[in-house]
């Protein structure tokens, strides 16, 4: 006999959300709230209801959300103040160093700074305008939106092609014509040497 388990769903103060990250991609947020600022009244929250963020539940009863931390920030920015949040974890039991080991080690966390490097738990932002910008993060996003790769369920894939691409391109091409330096990386992302990539979509023919 199969039971169907509905998910939790809470309605949380998107000011109050605590990222899991350190950076995002503001190209990617600002797109987001373009697609925002588009919608009338009744699709915003006809959208908002079929776009929950996942979350953890830490310490203090606060909320940490583990992806979609662009629309998160898009949402903040567009004043928008509620959301709904789907509990994946209640871990709310634990102390803040148990809380922050068990989010690394479950791929629940990705303390990586705007250069790719990983830093201290203690410099991930306590709120979502508090993120950097990682224009290679946006690098990634568009790359994929061009057919580059696939999207895949791999925890913080982006951030993964957002590296690869970091390591091969200057980040003073994407300031001067970031389309230009797109279109250089979707031919870097068809190379074998990305085949390690989560959505990897094999090499050009």
């Amino acid at each position: 006999m199969s039971t169907n388990v509905l998910p939790i769903l809470h309605t949380v103060s998107v000011k109050a959300l605590r990222p899991t990250q350190m950076t995002v991609g503001m190209r990617e947020v600002a797109l987001k709230r373009k697609d925002l600022q588009k919608m009338t009244t009744g699709r915003t929250g006809t959208f908002l209801g079929g776009h929950s963020l996942p979350a953890v539940i830490g310490p203090k009863g606060r909320y940490h959300i583990v992806d979609h931390h662009h629309l998160a920030l898009a949402l903040r920015q567009e004043s928008i103040e509620q959301v709904l949040v789907t509990v994946i974890c209640d871990l709310s039991a634990l102390d803040k160093d148990a809380f922050l080991t068990v989010l690394d080690n479950r791929a629940w966390m990705h303390p990586f700074d705007a250069s790719g490097k990983r830093r201290p738990y203690g410099e991930i932002p306590k709120t979502l305008d508090k993120l950097s910008d990682d224009p290679f993060r946006s690098l990634a996003g568009e790359v994929r939106r061009l057919g580059g790769y696939a999207k895949d369920t791999t925890p913080f894939a982006e951030f993964l092609w957002a590296d690869f691409f970091r390591r091969r391109m200057d980040a003073r091409d994407l300031k001067d014509d970031f389309d230009k330096a797109a279109g250089e990386a979707l031919q870097l992302a068809r190379r074998g040497a990305a085949g390690y990539l989560p959505g990897w979509s094999g090499p050009d023919q």
